[in-house]
């Protein structure tokens, strides 16, 4: 007799993922690898030995040096035109749908294997907004994500924004007629969804979002701090003639961003630089650039200032930007005061968007009584800056920062 199917929640993040599933009336977060019950959302193709890496070993292949194709930010390709075409990897020739499914497959499996339950329902978290204020573009990205979950194996797929499965799991219901605002700062989006506790549940009030999240913080750092060290902002001798011209930003636009930094290793950039080269008012600066499309560097920096900017964050002494990756002792300093300029139009853009969401449901932000964080992101202090400038007589809590959307997928799948 086939196992009855249960449902799993997954909070399939832009930078790391989780499920869970209630287990005696409470949630419970699945264990992906020992000891660790999130899933880095990545992908490693070796080249040498043709193997797919997943999670972890993918981050660690890349650190390592081996030869491959890392992936990551996967989530914010949804609603693209990028989703469905094909491309050349290792053997065979897959869209980002086939990626993605097989990431949520290694999801499914996991969960299956550690709790020895068929789970063919599926209750997925999604940002409030994908990408922003086009609906026809919001409905293709879902479309997306429902045929990934479906190619990796479940029967049933639902959604929730991921600000309501917060709430859920937030204790809101303990407190009757609280007016409440989550913010849930990802990794591709940031969205607030202002709700009310009731004797029935909690309501939904407004929803808002904004397509900017953790990958958009570094590229803001990246371009402001790294991307210099590399050429940019510097300038070209003319071919023919006097005067000077400036080294185009595209690259550096490129490099900075951690979605498109695997489809930067072409012949094609690699001669345009090379050609920059011969004309380079910093020679040494672009040398750099063409080192690190030669050796594929691009997602080492990417890790190197991520973790500049949690070393910036949390008041480290001196705290900078490694690049020894590129140039033995090469580093820039990233003190709190520049990562607070880096970051001050995202800051406006978060304040901004809270005071939107209030807007829609016509609601005065003195009305707030609480306001509840999600994502790692939102332990910035940027973040919470703004939020206490908007709400400085909220209660502003942090206890569930990490788990509360799968939390609350859990509990909701279960309810289903």
């Amino acid at each position: 007799m086939p196992q009855v199917g249960h449902s799993l929640g997954i909070d399939f993040g832009t930078s790391n993922s989780a499920a869970g599933f209630v287990q005696d009336g409470k949630a419970q977060l699945i264990q992906m690898e020992p000891g660790q019950y999130t899933l880095p959302t990545t992908f490693f193709f070796n080249f040498d030995n043709r193997e797919t890496l997943i999670g972890e070993p993918a981050n660690q292949a890349l650190l390592d040096g081996d030869e491959g194709r890392f992936m990551r930010a996967l989530k914010r390709v949804l609603g693209t035109s990028l989703m469905h075409e094909e491309r050349q990897i290792l053997n065979e020739r897959v869209t980002f749908v086939d990626i993605i499914a097989r990431f949520l497959r290694q999801i499914k499996t996991r969960a299956e294997t550690a709790t020895g339950l068929t789970f063919n329902r599926v209750l997925s978290g999604r940002p409030v907004v994908f990408h922003g204020t086009d609906p026809i573009k919001e409905r293709r990205a879902e479309n997306d994500l429902r045929a990934c979950y479906h190619t990796a194996g479940f029967e049933q797929v639902d959604f929730m924004a991921e600000p309501e499965a917060a709430a859920i799991a937030s204790g809101a219901l303990k407190t009757p007629d609280e007016l409440g605002l989550i913010v849930d700062i990802g990794g591709g989006t940031s969205d607030f969804s202002l709700f009310r506790t009731s004797d029935t549940g909690i309501d939904i009030l407004a929803n808002h979002g904004v397509r900017i999240g953790g990958t958009d913080f570094d590229r803001s750092i990246s371009i402001d701090h790294v991307m210099p060290l590399l050429g940019k902002g510097t300038s070209l001798r003319k071919v023919m003639g006097p005067g000077t011209s400036p080294v185009p930003n595209a690259i550096f636009n490129d490099l900075a961003t951690w979605e498109k930094i695997p489809f930067l290793y072409t012949r094609q950039n690699q001669r345009m630089v090379a050609d920059m080269l011969q004309l380079a008012h910093a020679p040494d600066k672009l040398k750099r650039l063409a080192s690190v499309l030669e050796d594929e560097l691009g997602h080492e920096l990417a890790f190197a200032v991520e973790r500049g900017k949690i070393a910036a964050n949390s008041d480290a002494t001196n705290p900078t930007i490694s690049l020894s990756q590129v140039e033995r002792g090469l580093s820039t300093p990233l003190p709190s005061e520049q990562l607070t300029a880096s970051l001050k139009q995202h800051q406006q853009a978060l304040y901004d968007g809270a005071l939107d969401t209030l807007a829609l449901a016509n609601v005065a932000p003195a009305q707030v009584t609480r306001i509840i964080y999600v994502g790692g992101s939102s332990l910035l202090g940027m973040v919470t800056e703004a939020m206490h400038q908007a709400f400085p007589q909220a209660d502003h809590s942090f206890s569930k920062v990490f788990t509360a959307v799968t939390n609350g997928l859990a509990i909701a799948a279960s309810q289903q």
